[in-house]
């Protein structure tokens, strides 16, 4: 299902050509707001998949996310969600919570990622493979789609 996106898959077939199958893209949502929990997401497609019109999050209308969301949850291989409340983001600060919301939605995925392309500059990680990409929401279709998952998820629970 080839189909016209505002985001590229460049990143991700690069990754697909060295036999990387499942490739994580990670994002967070709440980090600027100073209400509310951080939310991140991670999402695996298969090879390949491009969901028309999936761009950054902050570039969609709240309707746009909205109809794209299920799209997403329905064709991708596997959704994790990573939930940091503002407790915690008291307590350590809203970078080390971003990051703790992070690796929460990779460690939720149900198929473990070969590599993560991470939006931002901050991810760290002992053990995953993964990639920080700076305006990763603009420049990496799963990213994209992390954003839209977890805006729309950040939304709904506020």
């Amino acid at each position: 299902m080839m189909k016209h996106s505002c985001v590229s898959l460049e990143i991700e077939n690069a990754l697909w050509s060295q036999g990387i199958k499942h490739i994580a893209g990670v994002d967070e949502a709440g980090r600027g707001p100073l209400a509310g929990p951080v939310v991140a997401a991670a999402v695996i497609f298969p090879e390949n998949l491009i969901i028309e019109n999936v761009n950054d999050s902050k570039k969609c209308t709240a309707k746009q996310r909205e109809e794209l969301f299920p799209l997403i949850k329905k064709q991708a291989l596997s959704i994790g969600i990573g939930i940091v409340d503002h407790q915690v983001i008291d307590r350590i600060n809203i970078l080390q919570a971003t990051i703790l919301a992070m690796r929460k939605s990779v460690e939720n995925l149900n198929i473990q990622p070969e590599f993560a392309l991470i939006d931002g500059n901050s991810f760290k990680h002992k053990t995953l493979k993964f990639q920080n990409i700076i305006k990763g929401d603009e420049r990496s279709f799963t990213i994209a789609a992390a954003s839209i998952i977890a805006k729309v998820t950040r939304d709904r629970l506020m």
